[in-house]
């Protein structure tokens, strides 16, 4: 059996610059999008809140309703008992039992005029909660066209890139095959730990894309030998020569036409 080919340190270097390469251009293409993806989730989740607090005044309404209709009930019981007291008060045969009467007519006019105060604060919660509803209908309405506009906003873009995206996405696959894993975890790790998402950079004026550190010139020299894998001591970054870099962006260039 032929013994497998093993990958130089050179090949591996332009495998990972490759990479970096697309995943770059997948990162410009996400950035197009912008802070819509965001806007669409918080206003959706606007939205939910606004549908929930609807249904729980519309649930406290018809709680109010239904206390209203005991309330009222209970007013018609009192007013049957003030009837009937008031009757027996006609038939009484001594004081005593007429003010006994007396007072449970007055207790149930008591209760009348509870019943009718509870109603009216009843009456006037569920108009308060019919404004809060009726506002936030209004802003749900807003919140709903501005959701519209934005999806088809985002929709727009993800539909003129999406081709492209896939084509990416496929492509920063196949490269990361091509390098081992160990290697190719240290570079996602640098990717994620970065905030432009560069994990593999060329030296520019003597130090490392995005740093103000210069790079002595012993190592300089060495990372144009490419014969080891240098990473920038202050940023972590893996570090290729300008030339290697043109290269391959213009095989990636082509590639990708």
């Amino acid at each position: 059996m032929a013994k497998k080919k093993e990958i130089t340190v050179e090949e591996k270097l332009r495998a990972l610059y490759d990479l970096q390469l697309i995943d770059s251009r997948i990162d410009a293409m996400r950035l197009m999008r912008g802070e819509l993806p965001l806007e669409v989730q918080d206003l959706e989740d606007d939205i939910s809140a606004y549908e929930t607090r609807i249904h729980k005044l519309e649930t406290d309404i018809i709680g109010l309703e239904g206390k209203i209709k005991d309330k009222k009930n209970e007013i018609e019981d009192a007013k049957s008992l003030i009837e009937k007291y008031t009757k027996q008060q006609e038939k009484v045969r001594n004081n005593r039992e007429f003010n006994s009467l007396t007072k449970e007519i007055e207790f149930q006019e008591l209760e009348v005029q509870l019943c009718e105060k509870r109603i009216k604060e009843a009456q006037v919660k569920i108009e308060q909660k019919k404004e809060i509803i009726t506002e936030t209908n209004e802003k749900l309405t807003t919140k709903k066209e501005n959701l519209e506009h934005k999806k088809e906003e985002l929709d727009e873009i993800v539909k003129e890139t999406e081709k492209e995206e896939k084509t990416l996405l496929k492509k920063s696959e196949e490269f990361g095959k091509l390098i081992d894993d160990h290697l190719l975890k240290a570079y996602k790790r640098i990717r994620s730990n970065v905030r432009n998402g560069l994990a593999v950079v060329t030296l520019e004026r003597g130090a490392a894309g995005g740093s103000f550190f210069t790079i002595p010139p012993q190592i300089q020299l060495e990372i144009a030998a490419r014969k080891k894998i240098i990473t920038d001591e202050h940023s972590g970054r893996i570090l290729v020569d300008v030339e290697l870099a043109r290269e391959e962006q213009e095989k990636i260039e082509g590639l990708l036409k």
